[in-house]
């Protein structure tokens, strides 16, 4: 089994206009980091803006995308118009879209779905809140959301499951190394138990939550890490030693 590929994701959320991304795009366009794969994921208005600037290093996602090619959907993008410009990758179920705009497991995985059926790779984002940890429900929550994605994937190396403990996101709080290993291991598990030993190793579980140049390299050290999504960090000249943590 060939070894598992670290994997950095940058998602800008609703932050950015063309000069601040033309500072972004000109640090990202000096990585050199042959061992990581590097996705940034702007606001859906500049997708277009960064594809064409920013080195072939370094690819793009959208941070959503909907569960179907078009239609009567004010405000939402489709898969279609997205692999249109040339994106390869979308951010799906970010707790964001979760908890600010109410998206269910359901919606979530017919999402899954549409967009790898369209052609996307998929990072799916999973994760539970403050009260679920502190009440002992974390794999019950995530094992959940997990279910969800795995009834709507069928190709699993076109998949980079994402683990952000929601408590974590933008906060300044991180979870622990040993608290981020214990469910990836756990979530590998999972993965092993439900769907296969081979996809188990293969598939790349990715840490999300306050994740920054200072506490990178020691997250990147466990076993089941396999790189990271970043969210303000990445809009932080720091984005390029968080790359650079597994180097």
């Amino acid at each position: 089994m060939a070894e598992r590929k670290f994997f950095v994701g940058g998602n800008f959320k609703m932050n950015g206009t063309k000069a601040s991304l033309d500072d972004i795009i000109t640090n990202l366009n000096t990585v050199n980091c042959p061992v990581t794969d590097v996705v940034v994921a702007p606001p859906t208005l500049y997708l277009d803006y960064v594809i064409n600037k920013i080195t072939s290093q370094v690819q793009v996602a959208s941070q959503n995308c909907y569960k179907v090619s078009k239609g009567a959907y004010t405000g939402e993008v489709s898969p279609a118009m997205l692999t249109d410009i040339g994106v390869n990758w979308v951010v799906l179920g970010h707790s964001e879209r979760r908890h600010v705009f109410n998206e269910t497991n359901e919606l979530i995985g017919s999402k899954v779905k549409h967009a790898l059926e369209s052609g996307l790779s998929v990072i799916p984002c999973i994760g539970e809140k403050l009260d679920e940890r502190e009440a002992g429900v974390t794999e019950q929550v995530v094992f959940e959301q997990m279910k969800f994605i795995k009834d709507n994937v069928e190709d699993w190396t076109k998949v980079v499951i994402a683990y952000e403990p929601v408590w974590a996101i933008g906060t300044g709080k991180t979870a622990t190394p040993g608290q981020a290993q214990e469910i990836h291991e756990k979530l590998r598990k999972w993965l092993a138990d439900n769907v296969s030993e081979a996809v188990a190793k293969s598939t790349r579980i990715i840490y999300g939550g306050s994740v920054n140049g200072g506490n990178c390299k020691e997250l990147a050290k466990g076993k089941d890490i396999d790189g990271f999504l970043v969210g303000g960090a990445s809009l932080k000249p720091e984005f390029l030693d968080i790359i650079k943590a597994n180097a």
